[in-house]
């Protein structure tokens, strides 16, 4: 897809706000958009400040003019994801980067060469992590026995699908609590995916946020946060409102009598598998 100008600017004056309300934890991929977000990075946050972590995920490739991603699972295939990183970001080595697996539904499923053995995928992240290109080693959309396998490779972060109305992953998360890993949860207010439901959407939810002039997303959000005390939020939003009201999930504490029924509702929530 093409983008204007007027998209761009909007994009970097996003970046600049999410800076100056305190946001030191930016998520990527050369992936997305073919590097483009990559690119409104460094345009938005060079020279970066000290403590920004920059996270990025390897695993996948876009493809010039076809409508979806295509996997690129091969090691050779997650150093060039890597070394596009560091062209497109302008840094010398990316805080954190996660090798996104293909093993598990949702979405793209390895096949063929491109079913590619953990153990040889985390080898070529260490070598990198041992040249310096990248500070850290995460994992993203994995079971709790491929977390397990990894954890000797010394895994900082791990990355899935998971929300209020979505906790399949409910075993990888209490995996990541006893480790010391750091939960980063995508999707954590649902898609417009059929599989991922929509947490601001839910009449609960929304009574919630009327008890206590929130929004329902930030409700959800607040959940997320009170759920687990390792979770790392990534949001996206192209809205500076909807930015700022995000931010301030951080200061909005729900009582015992809410959560317990935020509670209720998720042990109701059905697998979206």
């Amino acid at each position: 897809m093409g983008i204007g100008r007027g998209a761009v600017e909007d994009a970097v004056a996003l970046l600049r706000r999410a800076i100056d309300l305190g946001v030191n934890h930016v998520d990527t991929a050369s992936f997305y958009d073919d590097g483009e977000v990559n690119r409104r990075i460094r345009q938005a946050l060079s020279p970066y400040a000290d403590g920004l972590v920059v996270v990025s995920k390897v695993g996948a490739r876009s493809v010039p003019g076809a409508p979806s991603l295509t996997l690129a699972q091969k090691p050779a295939e997650l150093r060039v994801a890597v070394e596009r990183d560091l062209v497109q970001l302008g840094l010398e080595q990316v805080s954190v980067v996660n090798l996104r697996r293909a093993d598990i539904a949702p979405g793209l499923i390895a096949e063929g060469d491109q079913a590619v053995d953990l153990d040889d995928q985390l080898a070529e992240m260490i070598a990198l992590r041992d040249e310096g290109k990248i500070g850290a080693i995460g994992l993203s959309h994995v079971d709790a026995a491929t977390l397990i396998r990894a954890l000797p490779a010394d895994i900082v972060c791990v990355q899935n699908a998971y929300s209020l109305l979505d906790r399949r992953h409910e075993d990888v998360l209490q995996l990541c609590l006893d480790r010391g890993i750091a939960w980063v949860p995508f999707f954590p207010l649902g898609s417009s995916f059929a599989s991922f439901p929509k947490v601001a959407d839910n009449d609960v939810v929304k009574q919630v946020a009327a008890d206590s002039g929130a929004t329902a997303a930030q409700v959800g959000l607040a959940w997320l946060l009170a759920h687990a005390a390792n979770t790392l939020l990534i949001p996206g939003t192209r809205s500076i409102t909807h930015l700022e009201e995000n931010v301030a999930t951080g200061g909005i504490s729900l009582s015992a009598a809410q959560l317990a029924q935020l509670e209720a509702v998720s042990d109701q929530a059905t697998d979206p598998r």
